[in-house]
């Protein structure tokens, strides 16, 4: 069983304070990157692993998806996605994602945001999708980037005379394997796996691969809130598109 940090009480108190903020990336980068390269949901049937507390589940519903099912492992997630985020058209189940296997339904497009690192077994999980996904069906993406997840122990800034923050040093990038680090608590377990590794685990699984981004905030993102300008000396997030193309 893998860990289940968000239903460690002070871990999901602290994550959602930092979702309920009106700075946080996941609003300002994340969604708004996504958005762009969403297909046509109209009609279709969606998997979003990792849902969460279900915001884009319900974000998929509105775009017309005829079905959503959302899964996470977190009690806590899914107890809020059900109370704030519910919809005729979604099914919410706790599932864990090394389990997906289990899902007899098939689907036109399956997403993940911000999950993935948190998968040891990414060549199992590839091949679990690509089953779950009917012909020319697509998966959208995105992960921890991996120049993030890299450093045994967290990467740190160097900064100026000033105390401007001006470049990033990390290390360990060829090392793939398990990282524990402190994020709002301590020993959050990730996992790192170079660039090369993900894009020729998706070729090699038999997607094309029509899509790979590093989203960066928007000009008038950073105009209001200028704390973004450090994601143009580093990327914190690694977006894929691709397609099935093997049936």
């Amino acid at each position: 069983m893998p860990q289940n940090i968000y239903d460690n009480d002070a871990f999901f108190e602290g994550y959602m304070r930092i979702r309920e903020r009106a700075c946080n990336a996941n609003d300002l980068i994340v969604d708004p990157a996504v958005n762009k390269h969403l297909p046509d949901l109209n009609g279709k049937t969606v998997l979003d692993l990792g849902c969460g507390y279900g915001k884009k589940c319900v974000d998929f519903a509105n775009r017309g998806a005829r079905s959503v099912l959302g899964i996470d492992i977190s009690e806590k997630m899914l107890s809020l996605a059900k109370e704030k985020c519910s919809d005729k058209k979604i099914t919410y189940l706790r599932l864990d994602m090394n389990a997906i296997d289990k899902i007899e339904q098939r689907f036109d497009f399956i997403y993940s945001g911000l999950a993935f690192h948190y998968v040891e077994d990414f060549d199992r999980l590839i091949g679990n999708i690509f089953n779950l996904l009917n012909p020319g069906g697509i998966l959208l993406f995105v992960q921890e980037h991996p120049i993030i997840t890299a450093t045994i122990g967290g990467g740190h800034w160097n900064k100026d005379e000033k105390g401007e923050r001006v470049s990033y040093t990390f290390s360990n990038y060829n090392q793939p394997g398990v990282r524990s680090n402190f994020w709002i608590v301590d020993n959050v377990i990730k996992y790192h796996r170079t660039m090369g590794e993900i894009v020729t685990t998706l070729a090699k699984k038999g997607f094309f691969i029509e899509l790979m981004e590093e989203p960066a905030p928007e000009k008038e993102v950073v105009e209001k809130y200028p704390v973004f300008k450090e994601d143009f000396l580093k990327p914190d997030f690694l977006m894929i598109r691709a397609r099935k193309i093997r049936v």
